[in-house]
Protein backbone atom coordinates (compact mmCIF):
# COMPACT_ATOMS: atom_id res chain seq x y z
CA UNK A 1 0.00 0.00 0.00
CA UNK A 2 2.94 2.44 0.88
CA UNK A 3 4.63 1.93 -2.37
CA UNK A 4 1.58 2.68 -4.64
CA UNK A 5 0.88 5.55 -1.92
CA UNK A 6 4.78 7.00 -3.31
CA UNK A 7 4.08 5.56 -6.82
CA UNK A 8 0.50 7.18 -7.07
CA UNK A 9 2.05 10.57 -5.56
CA UNK A 10 5.12 10.81 -7.98
CA UNK A 11 3.01 10.34 -11.07
CA UNK A 12 0.55 13.13 -9.97
CA UNK A 13 4.02 15.34 -9.37
CA UNK A 14 5.81 14.41 -12.46
CA UNK A 15 2.48 15.14 -14.46
CA UNK A 16 1.84 18.63 -12.89
CA UNK A 17 5.90 19.51 -13.05
CA UNK A 18 5.38 18.74 -17.08
CA UNK A 19 4.38 22.68 -17.33
CA UNK A 20 8.01 23.48 -16.35
CA UNK A 21 9.04 21.41 -19.20
CA UNK A 22 6.87 23.71 -21.80
CA UNK A 23 8.50 26.88 -20.07
CA UNK A 24 11.84 25.55 -21.00
CA UNK A 25 10.91 24.77 -24.45
CA UNK A 26 9.67 28.18 -24.98
CA UNK A 27 12.68 29.62 -23.84
CA UNK A 28 15.50 27.10 -25.71
CA UNK A 29 13.81 26.77 -29.23
CA UNK A 30 13.04 29.57 -31.69
CA UNK A 31 10.23 27.75 -32.89
CA UNK A 32 7.40 25.64 -32.43
CA UNK A 33 7.48 21.92 -33.90
CA UNK A 34 3.94 22.07 -34.86
CA UNK A 35 3.53 18.77 -36.25
CA UNK A 36 5.36 16.89 -33.24
CA UNK A 37 2.91 18.85 -30.79
CA UNK A 38 0.02 17.84 -32.81
CA UNK A 39 0.83 14.44 -33.05
CA UNK A 40 1.43 14.63 -29.17
CA UNK A 41 -1.41 16.37 -28.05
CA UNK A 42 -4.05 13.91 -30.69
CA UNK A 43 -1.90 11.13 -29.12
CA UNK A 44 -3.13 11.97 -25.62
CA UNK A 45 -5.99 12.47 -26.04
CA UNK A 46 -6.58 8.85 -27.58
CA UNK A 47 -4.93 7.27 -24.30
CA UNK A 48 -7.27 9.00 -22.03
CA UNK A 49 -10.54 8.83 -24.11
CA UNK A 50 -9.60 4.63 -24.67
CA UNK A 51 -8.64 4.10 -21.12
CA UNK A 52 -11.61 6.13 -19.65
CA UNK A 53 -13.92 4.22 -21.55
CA UNK A 54 -12.55 0.78 -21.57
CA UNK A 55 -10.98 0.43 -18.51
CA UNK A 56 -12.14 3.37 -15.86
CA UNK A 57 -15.50 3.53 -16.63
CA UNK A 58 -16.10 0.05 -16.65
CA UNK A 59 -13.94 -0.62 -12.45
CA UNK A 60 -16.29 2.41 -11.83
CA UNK A 61 -19.22 0.21 -12.99
CA UNK A 62 -18.75 -2.87 -11.45
CA UNK A 63 -17.66 -1.78 -8.12
CA UNK A 64 -21.04 0.19 -8.07
CA UNK A 65 -23.22 -2.33 -9.45
CA UNK A 66 -21.78 -4.86 -6.88
CA UNK A 67 -22.30 -2.29 -3.72
CA UNK A 68 -25.39 -1.02 -5.18
CA UNK A 69 -27.49 -3.32 -7.46
CA UNK A 70 -27.80 -3.20 -10.76
CA UNK A 71 -30.12 -0.43 -11.56
CA UNK A 72 -28.81 1.95 -8.86
CA UNK A 73 -25.12 0.93 -9.61
CA UNK A 74 -25.54 2.09 -13.36
CA UNK A 75 -27.69 5.25 -12.54
CA UNK A 76 -24.63 5.84 -10.06
CA UNK A 77 -21.63 5.58 -12.53
CA UNK A 78 -23.50 7.27 -15.29
CA UNK A 79 -24.22 10.47 -12.40
CA UNK A 80 -20.75 10.22 -11.25
CA UNK A 81 -19.34 10.62 -14.93
CA UNK A 82 -21.30 13.11 -16.13
CA UNK A 83 -20.40 14.90 -12.88
CA UNK A 84 -16.73 14.94 -13.27
CA UNK A 85 -17.77 16.39 -16.87
CA UNK A 86 -19.59 19.22 -15.31
CA UNK A 87 -17.06 19.71 -12.11
CA UNK A 88 -14.65 20.51 -14.99
CA UNK A 89 -16.44 22.97 -17.34
CA UNK A 90 -17.80 24.63 -14.32
CA UNK A 91 -14.10 25.25 -13.74
CA UNK A 92 -13.90 26.51 -17.70
CA UNK A 93 -16.49 28.43 -17.14
CA UNK A 94 -15.33 30.55 -14.37
CA UNK A 95 -12.27 30.84 -15.48
CA UNK A 96 -11.30 34.71 -17.03
CA UNK A 97 -11.15 34.50 -20.69
CA UNK A 98 -7.51 36.11 -21.01
CA UNK A 99 -6.61 33.49 -18.55
CA UNK A 100 -7.81 30.41 -20.25
CA UNK A 101 -5.46 27.64 -20.77
CA UNK A 102 -6.77 26.83 -24.10
CA UNK A 103 -5.38 29.90 -25.43
CA UNK A 104 -2.43 28.67 -26.63
CA UNK A 105 0.58 30.14 -27.24
CA UNK A 106 4.07 29.33 -29.76
CA UNK A 107 7.56 29.53 -28.74
CA UNK A 108 8.25 32.10 -31.47
CA UNK A 109 5.71 34.16 -30.66
CA UNK A 110 8.56 35.44 -28.25
CA UNK A 111 10.34 36.55 -30.63
CA UNK A 112 8.57 38.80 -32.39
CA UNK A 113 9.74 42.35 -31.30
CA UNK A 114 6.17 44.36 -31.93
CA UNK A 115 4.89 42.10 -29.25
CA UNK A 116 7.46 42.40 -26.78
CA UNK A 117 6.93 46.41 -27.10
CA UNK A 118 3.27 46.08 -26.69
CA UNK A 119 1.40 46.42 -23.16
CA UNK A 120 3.67 44.96 -20.38
CA UNK A 121 1.15 45.29 -17.63
CA UNK A 122 -1.50 43.67 -19.70
CA UNK A 123 0.74 40.85 -20.90
CA UNK A 124 2.02 40.21 -16.87
CA UNK A 125 -1.62 40.36 -16.25
CA UNK A 126 -2.67 37.79 -18.59
CA UNK A 127 0.51 35.73 -17.54
CA UNK A 128 -0.83 35.28 -14.39
CA UNK A 129 -4.05 34.57 -14.66
CA UNK A 130 -3.19 31.40 -17.04
CA UNK A 131 -1.07 30.50 -14.52
CA UNK A 132 -3.55 30.93 -12.06
CA UNK A 133 -6.19 29.14 -14.56
CA UNK A 134 -3.90 26.87 -15.08
CA UNK A 135 -3.61 25.87 -11.74
CA UNK A 136 -7.42 25.80 -10.68
CA UNK A 137 -7.72 23.51 -13.99
CA UNK A 138 -4.66 20.86 -13.06
CA UNK A 139 -6.14 20.29 -9.20
CA UNK A 140 -9.15 18.28 -10.54
CA UNK A 141 -6.43 16.10 -12.67
CA UNK A 142 -4.68 15.48 -9.56
CA UNK A 143 -7.08 14.21 -8.25
CA UNK A 144 -7.61 11.41 -11.23
CA UNK A 145 -4.10 11.06 -11.77
CA UNK A 146 -3.67 10.22 -7.83
CA UNK A 147 -6.76 7.82 -7.54
CA UNK A 148 -6.43 5.99 -11.34
CA UNK A 149 -2.59 5.11 -9.76
CA UNK A 150 -3.61 4.09 -6.31
CA UNK A 151 -6.11 1.66 -8.13
CA UNK A 152 -3.85 0.31 -10.75
CA UNK A 153 -0.36 1.30 -11.02
CA UNK A 154 -0.37 0.57 -15.07
CA UNK A 155 -3.34 2.54 -15.74
CA UNK A 156 -1.77 5.07 -13.37
CA UNK A 157 1.31 5.48 -15.54
CA UNK A 158 -0.62 5.56 -18.84
CA UNK A 159 -2.63 9.05 -17.59
CA UNK A 160 0.08 10.24 -15.82
CA UNK A 161 2.19 10.42 -19.46
CA UNK A 162 -0.90 11.67 -21.06
CA UNK A 163 -2.07 14.47 -18.75
CA UNK A 164 2.18 15.42 -19.19
CA UNK A 165 2.19 15.47 -22.49
CA UNK A 166 -1.09 18.28 -22.59
CA UNK A 167 1.01 19.99 -19.38
CA UNK A 168 3.28 21.24 -22.13
CA UNK A 169 1.87 23.26 -23.76
CA UNK A 170 -0.43 25.25 -20.93
CA UNK A 171 3.43 25.71 -19.98
CA UNK A 172 4.37 27.71 -22.77
CA UNK A 173 0.83 29.65 -22.33
CA UNK A 174 2.25 31.20 -18.95
CA UNK A 175 5.98 32.07 -19.84
CA UNK A 176 5.56 33.47 -23.06
CA UNK A 177 3.15 36.63 -21.74
CA UNK A 178 5.14 37.06 -18.16
CA UNK A 179 8.38 36.85 -20.30
CA UNK A 180 6.88 39.80 -22.66
CA UNK A 181 6.08 41.73 -19.76
CA UNK A 182 9.60 41.17 -17.64
CA UNK A 183 12.39 39.97 -19.99
CA UNK A 184 12.95 37.82 -16.93
CA UNK A 185 13.27 33.85 -17.95
CA UNK A 186 13.55 32.97 -14.45
CA UNK A 187 10.31 34.75 -13.03
CA UNK A 188 8.56 33.23 -16.46
CA UNK A 189 10.06 29.53 -15.58
CA UNK A 190 8.26 29.91 -11.85
CA UNK A 191 5.31 31.12 -12.23
CA UNK A 192 4.98 28.09 -15.16
CA UNK A 193 6.42 25.69 -12.86
CA UNK A 194 3.88 26.64 -9.72
CA UNK A 195 1.30 26.88 -12.34
CA UNK A 196 1.50 22.60 -12.11
CA UNK A 197 1.95 22.34 -8.19
CA UNK A 198 -1.98 22.37 -7.80
CA UNK A 199 -1.89 18.91 -9.26
CA UNK A 200 -0.33 16.79 -6.51
CA UNK A 201 -1.41 19.49 -4.43
CA UNK A 202 -4.84 17.49 -5.74
CA UNK A 203 -3.63 14.22 -4.79
CA UNK A 204 -2.67 15.45 -1.40
CA UNK A 205 -6.69 16.63 -1.64
CA UNK A 206 -7.43 12.87 -2.10
CA UNK A 207 -5.03 11.36 0.10
CA UNK A 208 -5.85 13.07 3.21
CA UNK A 209 -10.08 14.10 2.12
CA UNK A 210 -11.36 11.27 0.24
CA UNK A 211 -9.51 8.24 1.38
CA UNK A 212 -10.87 8.32 5.02
CA UNK A 213 -14.04 7.86 3.36
CA UNK A 214 -13.08 5.75 0.59
CA UNK A 215 -15.62 2.46 -0.05
CA UNK A 216 -16.43 0.76 -2.80
CA UNK A 217 -18.97 3.19 -3.73
CA UNK A 218 -17.25 6.35 -3.18
CA UNK A 219 -14.34 4.73 -4.93
CA UNK A 220 -16.66 3.71 -7.86
CA UNK A 221 -18.62 7.15 -7.79
CA UNK A 222 -14.40 9.00 -8.39
CA UNK A 223 -13.38 6.46 -10.83
CA UNK A 224 -16.46 7.40 -13.01
CA UNK A 225 -15.87 11.11 -12.52
CA UNK A 226 -12.33 10.60 -13.45
CA UNK A 227 -13.37 9.13 -16.24
CA UNK A 228 -15.80 11.96 -17.65
CA UNK A 229 -12.81 14.29 -16.44
CA UNK A 230 -10.73 12.91 -18.98
CA UNK A 231 -13.12 12.58 -21.32
CA UNK A 232 -14.36 16.63 -21.13
CA UNK A 233 -10.64 17.32 -21.41
CA UNK A 234 -9.57 15.19 -24.44
CA UNK A 235 -12.88 16.71 -26.16
CA UNK A 236 -12.91 20.29 -25.06
CA UNK A 237 -8.92 20.82 -24.88
CA UNK A 238 -6.51 19.20 -26.43
CA UNK A 239 -8.17 17.54 -29.58
CA UNK A 240 -8.97 21.30 -30.23
CA UNK A 241 -5.78 22.59 -29.75
CA UNK A 242 -3.99 20.02 -31.58
CA UNK A 243 -6.14 20.68 -34.61
CA UNK A 244 -4.89 24.17 -34.17
CA UNK A 245 -1.34 23.39 -33.98
CA UNK A 246 -1.08 21.78 -37.04
CA UNK A 247 -3.63 21.83 -40.58
CA UNK A 248 -2.98 18.27 -41.67
CA UNK A 249 -4.86 14.95 -39.88
CA UNK A 250 -1.60 14.61 -37.56
CA UNK A 251 -3.79 15.01 -34.25
CA UNK A 252 -6.31 12.29 -35.85
CA UNK A 253 -3.33 9.65 -36.67
CA UNK A 254 -2.32 10.46 -32.88
CA UNK A 255 -5.94 9.80 -31.13
CA UNK A 256 -5.55 6.58 -32.99
CA UNK A 257 -2.16 5.61 -32.43
CA UNK A 258 -3.08 7.02 -28.29
CA UNK A 259 -5.72 4.27 -28.92
CA UNK A 260 -3.66 1.41 -30.42
CA UNK A 261 -1.04 1.83 -27.69
CA UNK A 262 -3.30 1.86 -24.61
CA UNK A 263 -4.86 -0.96 -25.96
CA UNK A 264 -1.88 -2.73 -26.15
CA UNK A 265 -1.13 -2.31 -22.99
CA UNK A 266 -4.40 -2.91 -21.68
CA UNK A 267 -4.01 -6.43 -23.15
CA UNK A 268 -0.63 -7.22 -22.04
CA UNK A 269 -1.76 -6.92 -17.90
CA UNK A 270 -4.73 -9.26 -18.56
Amino acid sequence: MTENLLLAFGLTLMAGLATGIGSILAFFTTTTNTKFLSLSLGFSAGVMIYVSFMEIIVKAQDALVASMGEVFGNWMTVGGFFGGMLLIALIDKFIPKQGNPHELKKVEDMNDEEKKEANKSNLLKMGTFTALAIAIHNFPEGIATFTSALQDPSLGIAIAIAIAIHNIPEGIAVSVPVYYATGDRKKAFKLSFLSGISEPIGALAAYFILMPFLNDIMFGFIFAAVAGIMVFISLDELLPAAKKFDEAHLSIYGLIGGMAVMAVSLLLFI
